[in-house]
C-alpha cells in the first residue's frame, strides 16, 4: 500500500530538491507529509511567489547578492513575510529595514536569542527504512522533474534520516529541544521508528549534543496482538517521554485496529498503566485526513474526530491528552471558503470541538498540539491560521497549547517559528470573536506556546526550560561555527506538493 492513491500520484509530485525552484524561504504551497493529499497553489500563493521573487532580486542587487543567495539569509526570511503581508493584509509584523538591512535583521536575531524553544512535533525515519511506499513517491519525484534527488534508494532516504534532521532542525532553525515522535501502521514494516528506534535516535543525538536536547515517544497500537505486552515493556524497558497513538489506527490507509479513547474495555487498562508508571503525556494524532476522507476512510474516518476525547479526559483526570494537529478537519475546498466559513460561523471543523472541551465538560488536561495546522493554514491564509490560533486560545486557555511543526518533513522549523513570532490575530477578527491579541514576539502567548507550556508538561526544571542551559554542549558550539562559517540554509522542504 502507498501512502497515496495512484490518483493521488497524478497530482503530487516531490518538492524536495526540485530543480525548477528558487528554494523560497517558506514553501509556496501546502506541502504533505503523504498522510493526505496536498491543495493545489492558490493564486494568491503564486502571487506571494512572485512577489518574493520580484522583491529579492531589488534587494539583493543593492547588496551585490544573487536571489539564492539572498533568500537563504534572514533577510530573505523576512522579505517573504513582508510579500505576504502584501498578498494578505497586515497579519505578520516586518519593518522594512529588516527585509534590506544586514545590521537591522541581527538586532531582530539577537531579540530572539534567548527564547526558549520546544518543538513537541518532529519525526525522521530510520537509518535502514526501506518502505516501498515512501520509495515509490521518491522515485516519482526523481522522474518528473527531480533529477538531483540521487540515483540510489540510500541517498533519497538521507533527507529523511537523522543526520539532516540535526542539520534542519538544530542548525537551521532556533529550535532549542524536540520530541521525536513516530505513526502507527497495520503493517509493521511501514512505521517510521519502531519503539527501540525511537531509543535509539534520541540517545544518538543526546549523545551527540552532550546534553538532553531531543525527547521521545513510544507508539501503542490498541486492538493488536500483543500491544499491551508491549506497552508493558516498553514502561518497563524504554521509559518513554510520552505516549503516540492514532485512534484511526493506520493514517495512510483503511485500518482493521481504529478504536476510541473512551472504549473502556479497550483503552482503561492501558490509562491504568501509564498512570501508574508516571507517564501522564497521551499524544493522540487527530484531524488531518486525505480530502476524500468520506470514501477513501469510510469506515475509519469518525474515529479522527474529538468526539471521543472529552470522556477519556474526564474519566483519566491524572492523564495530560494532547491532540496533535488541534484535530483540524480535511481541507476540502479552496481556502477563502474555508475563510469565508469562518467568519460567517466563528467556528473551524473539528478545531472548535476540540477547542469546546473544556466549557462543556469540566476538564483542564486537553491540550492542542498545532503541528502541520498552523503550517497548512499560514501558509494557504494567514487569516486562517491567526482565527485558528485565536479560537484554541480563547477555548483551550493559552497554557493548553503547544508548538510543534511536523519537522522534518516541512525542511528546517524555521519559517514556521518565524512566521509566528510575527503573527498577530487582526483587530477585526479579535473585535468580533473575542480573542486576545497575540503580542510580539516574546510576549507571554507566544513564550508559553513555544515552550513554556511543554516544559511544564515534561517536567523541565526552571533551568533545563532556558536557552543559557545548553549554551555550552556540544551541539551549540558547533552552531557557533556553523554560523561564523557562513551557515548553509538549504530552504528545502521534504515532503509532496499538487503538481497542478
Amino acid at each position: 500500500m502507498s501512502w497515496l492513491s495512484t490518483e493521488d500520484l497524478e497530482r503530487v509530485e516531490l518538492l524536495a530538491k526540485r530543480t525548477d525552484l528558487q528554494r523560497r524561504p517558506i514553501p509556496d504551497q501546502v506541502v504533505s507529509n503523504g498522510e493526505y493529499r496536498p491543495m493545489p497553489q492558490t493564486p494568491q500563493q503564486r502571487q506571494v511567489a512572485a512577489l518574493i521573487d520580484e522583491m529579492a532580486d531589488e534587494r539583493a542587487q543593492r547588496l551585490g547578492m544573487d536571489r539564492r543567495s539572498f533568500l537563504q539569509t534572514s533577510l530573505g526570511l523576512a522579505t517573504a513575510f513582508a510579500a505576504m503581508n502584501a498578498v494578505y493584509g497586515d497579519v505578520f509584523s516586518v519593518a522594512q529595514a529588516e527585509t534590506r538591512d544586514s545590521e537591522a535583521m541581527a538586532e531582530t536575531a539577537a531579540r530572539y536569542a534567548d527564547q526558549f524553544i520546544f518543538d513537541g512535533h518532529m519525526h525522521f525515519v530510520a537509518d535502514d527504512y526501506k518502505w516501498d511506499g515512501i520509495l515509490g513517491l521518491r522515485h516519482f519525484g526523481a522522474v518528473y522533474g527531480n533529477p538531483d534527488i540521487g540515483k540510489d534508494d540510500k541517498a533519497k532516504f538521507q533527507d529523511l534520516q537523522i543526520d539532516n534532521f540535526i542539520k534542519e532542525v538544530f542548525l537551521d532553525s532556533d529550535t532549542t529541544v524536540g520530541l521525536v515522535s513516530s505513526a502507527t501502521a497495520d503493517d509493521p514494516t511501514n512505521i517510521f521508528l519502531t519503539n527501540p528506534q525511537l531509543v535509539d535516535g534520541a540517545m544518538r543525538i543526546n549523545k551527540m549534543c552532550g546534553s538532553r536536547r531531543l525527547l521521545r515517544h513510544a507508539i501503542f497500537e490498541p486492538g493488536k496482538d500483543g500491544w499491551l505486552d508491549e506497552v508493558d515493556r516498553v514502561i518497563e524497558k524504554d521509559r518513554p517521554d510520552s505516549w503516540k497513538g492514532y485512534t484511526v489506527g493506520d493514517p495512510l490507509a483503511p485500518s482493521k485496529y481504529p478504536y476510541r479513547l473512551d472504549d473502556e474495555k479497550l483503552m482503561y487498562p492501558f490509562y491504568e498503566r501509564t498512570r501508574k508508571a508516571g507517564l501522564r503525556n497521551v499524544c493522540i494524532h487527530k484531524g488531518l485526513l486525505p480530502s476524500d476522507y468520506e470514501e477513501s476512510f469510510r469506515d475509519t474516518w469518525r474515529f479522527a474526530t474529538v468526539e471521543d476525547v472529552a470522556k477519556a479526559a474526564k474519566d483519566w483526570p491524572d492523564l495530560n491528552f494532547i491532540i496533535y494537529h488541534s484535530a483540524l478537519k480535511p481541507l476540502t475546498v479552496p481556502p477563502e471558503e474555508h475563510l469565508a466559513r469562518f467568519e460567517k460561523t466563528g467556528r473551524i471543523d473539528w478545531v472548535s470541538d476540540l477547542a469546546e472541551i473544556p466549557q462543556k465538560h469540566g476538564v483542564t488536561n486537553v491540550y492542542a498540539d498545532i503541528g502541520t495546522t498552523f503550517a497548512t493554514t499560514c501558509l494557504t491564509h494567514p487569516r486562517h491560521a491567526a482565527a485558528l490560533l485565536g479560537i484554541l486560545i480563547k477555548g483551550l486557555g493559552v497554557d493548553r497549547v503547544v508548538w510543534g511543526t511536523d519537522a522534518v518533513w516541512y525542511g528546517s522549523p524555521q519559517w514556521q517559528i518565524e512566521a509566528f513570532r510575527r503573527m498577530e490575530i487582526p483587530e477585526d477578527l479579535r473585535e468580533r470573536y473575542g480573542f486576545a491579541p497575540l503580542g510580539d514576539g516574546l510576549s507571554a502567548t507566544k513564550t508559553a506556546i513555544f515552550g513554556g507550556t511543554s516544559a511544564k508538561l515534561y517536567d523541565f526544571t526552571a533551568n533545563e526550560a532556558t536557552v543559557a542551559h545548553y549554551a555550552s554542549d556540544r551541539l551549540s558550539e558547533y552552531r557557533k561555527k556553523y554560523n561564523a562559517d557562513g551557515a548553509d540554509r538549504s530552504n528545502i522542504a521534504y515532503g509532496f506538493i499538487h503538481s497542478g
